[in-house]
């Protein structure tokens, strides 16, 4: 049995959306970057201590396999997280705008005995972006929530000029790498 590690309603559409079977365990891991910790050490480890932490929650039960991620906007060695309230977001926006930005997603499965990842960069370049339609966006409310303050499969995708990657994985849950990922832990889609 797959469980996510996650309360996250994008992961878990993804997951339907690829016809994975699973159950979702609610963990809380502390989402700090270590002081000289890289950005993607920091987005794997946290993607692990999700999974682990899921697995402490379900480790009696049989060919229990659990699924952590953790998505993050990275500008320079600046990770974006989720924004803390309106007026973070929009600094968040202001900052990417007519810039491009990495997005690491990154996905564990733990299971007795075996732990494994993979990882998905993109490139995400946005347009410039007028003050005044950030104000908007963020009014909307579609930027709480999200790692750098935006939702690519929202509003937001008027802002981006150019992708290189995965789209799902800026998401949240980079379909290609977790399902392959879920392959080796003997899991594929119905």
């Amino acid at each position: 049995m797959l469980y996510l590690a996650s309360q996250s309603p994008r992961r878990r559409q993804l997951l339907e959306q690829i016809g994975i079977a699973f159950e979702v365990v609610d963990v809380d891991v502390p989402e700090q970057r270590a002081a000289g910790e890289s950005p993607e050490h920091y987005v794997s480890r946290v993607a692990r201590d999700k999974a682990r932490a899921g697995f402490d929650l379900v480790a009696r039960e049989p060919g229990a396999v659990v699924l952590g991620a953790d998505t993050e906007v990275v500008l320079d060695d600046r990770v974006f997280g989720k924004p803390v309230d309106a007026n973070d977001a929009a600094a968040m926006l202001a900052t990417l705008a007519g810039r491009t930005h990495r997005v690491i997603s990154v996905v564990w499965c733990v299971r007795a005995g075996a732990e494994a990842s993979e990882v998905s960069i993109s490139e995400v370049r946005f347009a410039p972006i007028e003050a005044s339609t950030i104000a908007t966006y963020v009014t909307g409310g579609e930027a709480f929530g999200r790692a750098g303050a935006y939702a690519i499969q929202g509003r937001a995708a008027t802002f981006i000029e150019h992708l290189a990657g995965s789209y799902s994985g800026v998401m949240g849950l980079p379909l290609h790498e977790t399902a392959r990922l879920l392959e080796r832990f003997g899991i594929r889609s119905a």
